[in-house]
């Protein structure tokens, strides 16, 4: 998987990318990941990368040049490009699912007030939000969905199957999870665990699940809940 990330700010990159299981990712060749920066797009002697709205309001937006220019050098056939923008769908562990299936991704970090609207029609396959917030850039929102994404590939985590049975993964936020001492500061491993019963302590991990995002996400549960109830009906 190749990934490369368009921005103001590529000092700031890999950061954690560089580090700990996608660090190791990118070492062992399973994904690239380039930070490249939009300024070498722009021609004037001050690099501008900016303008004001026409029609008025507050702040600056990307430039149509800039973008075009940039986005023409480095969008292939086969390349799907994300931008990062508030207005975008809310990432969620489905998308970083599709992302993972992408050869080449190119994300295009938001700043400012945001972009011009006519490189998002030309250019711009899919807008993904971090969540019901603003931030100075998507920069950080970037490297969050590739963290998400790029753990999902074959090889990266050290048993594919952890990938697969944690939050998200089935639409369920995750049971609680236990390690050595059994017992500490009075504080006990629940017995069910320590019983070996595997089939018993699976339906103890549903129900802990269940009970958890019902009080924490009732949104997800809710919606869990209605999936069930369709499948049941077939």
């Amino acid at each position: 998987m190749k990934i490369d990330i368009l921005t103001l700010f590529p000092e700031i990159f890999p950061g954690p990318l560089g580090s700990s299981i996608i660090g190791r990712a990118v070492k062992n060749g399973i994904v690239e990941i380039n930070a490249i920066d939009l300024r070498n797009y722009a021609h004037d002697k001050h690099a501008s990368v900016d303008d004001k709205p026409y029609g008025g309001g507050p702040g600056m937006l990307m430039r149509a040049d800039v973008l075009f220019e940039a986005l023409s050098d480095l969008k292939k056939e086969g390349t799907v490009v994300v931008l990062t923008s508030p207005r975008g769908e809310q990432f969620s562990q489905k998308c970083a699912e599709k992302m993972a299936a992408i050869d080449h991704l190119l994300i295009l970090c938001g700043h400012y007030e945001g972009v011009d609207e006519r490189v998002i029609e030309r250019f711009v396959d899919w807008e993904l939000s971090l969540g019901d917030f603003v931030m100075t850039s998507g920069n950080i929102a970037a490297m969050a969905m590739v963290d998400a994404a790029v753990r999902l590939l074959p090889g990266v985590l050290g048993k594919d199957e952890s990938s697969a049975d944690e939050s998200f993964s089935n639409g369920l936020l995750e049971y609680p999870q236990y390690t050595r001492p059994a017992e500490i500061d009075g504080m006990k491993v629940p017995e069910i665990l320590l019983s070996g019963d595997h089939a018993k302590i699976a339906g103890w991990r549903i129900g802990k699940s269940l009970q958890i995002t019902a009080q924490r996400r009732p949104d997800l549960y809710e919606k869990y809940m209605k999936t069930i109830s369709q499948e049941d009906k077939k």
